[in-house]
């Protein structure tokens, strides 16, 4: 769940703040003058985020994952244990 709260609430708890963003993963909305100004999120979040933005950006990849999941839909695909068998891997 997002938390709301004033920059000068958050300026006092940043420590605070920052230890349950990364561990608890917490996501806060800090506000100026009762305006949303900024979000503060884990690091592993905000990294996350900026790849989905990547692969979302690139045309030719989402085309190759829409393609995927259509052939997945009509039992176009091998699973692993037949992939071993067909490489002679005895993983």
């Amino acid at each position: 769940m997002t938390k709301t709260l004033p920059i000068t609430k958050a300026r006092a708890d940043l420590p605070l703040l920052v230890n349950k963003a990364k561990t608890r993963l917490d996501e806060y909305v800090i506000t100026v003058n009762g305006i949303p100004a900024a979000a503060l999120i884990s690091a592993a979040e905000y990294e996350s985020w900026k790849e989905t933005n990547e692969i979302t950006s690139d045309p030719g990849l989402m085309k190759a994952i829409k393609e995927g999941e259509e052939d997945f839909k009509k039992g176009r695909f091998i699973t692993f244990e037949q992939l071993k068998k067909d490489l002679k891997l005895n993983v």
